[in-house]
């Protein structure tokens, strides 16, 4: 009785969507296996409901196939959460994986090494920028004095190059011979670095060394041609007269002193400072580098002002 109402109720229908409450009377009869009643009656269903479809298609799932469960039909919504054990097979090797550590460990360590550049970067701005504060003495200055060629030589030509200038005299028996060697390894240490290479593509030429003299009595420009080729062929060696020496020792903040009554012929010692002054392209003065450096500690010192000025 209650399938000829339910049948009555689908003729008399007009539309072509089974209800909830049949299809849940075919899930009950498939649990009773009432399944060959179920499809004799879902055909003539389907035949009255679906006149125009061809047979072949009307209700291709109710006839059950041999040896094949029968399926039964559910109303209930997919699950869209996970069990415990699927997130805990998920999460088996923690929250973090090798490649979340990798990526970790190396993003730490770019970090530091940029704030150390950094770091050091602001260090040599602010020596570099401590020479040209105001209310401080400024090292360096018009001069114009010869090479040891007889040409004048002036801080004109200086400009667009970094220079490393040092104070001597010739007739020294020990420190400065000790600090041009360091000077001519200096040279080939930054002239050979790419910031300054000629092969490279640098706007900057290569570092020009100058070796001014304290000691313009005995200091001419043949002497000092003859000295200063036992040590570099790029050192331009500077003398003039001695106010002129005396000028340039004091725009530059150096220290000479010779000693008194001193005749003609008569050797003698001449104290002064014992620093490299490392000039700008522009003239200014940057970094006094001291007996303390090295050569390739100095060699770093100046490679790394050129390039806070490349950049």
């Amino acid at each position: 009785m209650f399938h000829s109402a339910v049948f009555a109720a689908a003729i008399m229908s007009k539309t072509t969507v089974p209800s909830r409450n049949l299809i849940s009377s075919f899930s009950r009869t498939l649990r009773n296996k009432k399944a060959p009643f179920l499809a004799a009656q879902c055909h003539k269903l389907s035949t009255i409901a679906f006149p125009t479809v061809p047979r072949s298609q009307q209700c291709l799932r109710c006839t059950p196939k041999p040896n094949s469960p029968l399926r039964q039909f559910s109303s209930s919504t997919p699950r869209t959460y996970k069990t415990v054990q699927e997130q805990r097979s998920r999460y088996r090797s923690g929250p973090f994986s090798w490649k979340a550590g990798v990526l970790f460990l190396s993003s730490g360590a770019a970090l530091i090494f940029y704030f150390r550049y950094e770091k050091a970067r602001m260090e040599r701005k602010r020596v570099a920028e401590a020479a040209k504060g105001v209310g401080r003495p400024k090292v360096g200055g018009p001069f114009s004095l010869l090479d040891q060629n007889g040409k004048e030589f002036t801080d004109g030509d200086m400009k667009g190059r970094y220079s490393l200038v040092y104070f001597g005299f010739t007739h020294c028996p020990d420190i400065c011979p000790e600090e041009l060697d360091k000077m001519a390894q200096m040279i080939d240490l930054v002239n050979a670095s790419p910031l300054l290479s000629s092969t490279a593509t640098s706007s900057l030429p290569p570092l020009l060394p100058l070796f001014i003299t304290c000691d313009p009595a005995r200091d001419t420009p043949g002497v000092l041609q003859t000295y200063l080729s036992e040590f570099h062929p790029a050192i331009i060696g500077l003398t003039g007269t001695w106010e002129q020496i005396k000028d340039i020792c004091k725009k530059y903040r150096v220290y000479f002193s010779t000693p008194e009554g001193v005749k003609k012929g008569q050797d003698y010692l001449v104290d002064h400072s014992i620093y490299f002054y490392l000039m700008d392209p522009e003239g200014d003065f940057v970094e006094a580098i001291g007996r303390q450096h090295s050569p390739e500690d100095a060699a770093k010192i100046i490679l790394a002002h050129v390039g806070d000025w490349k950049s």
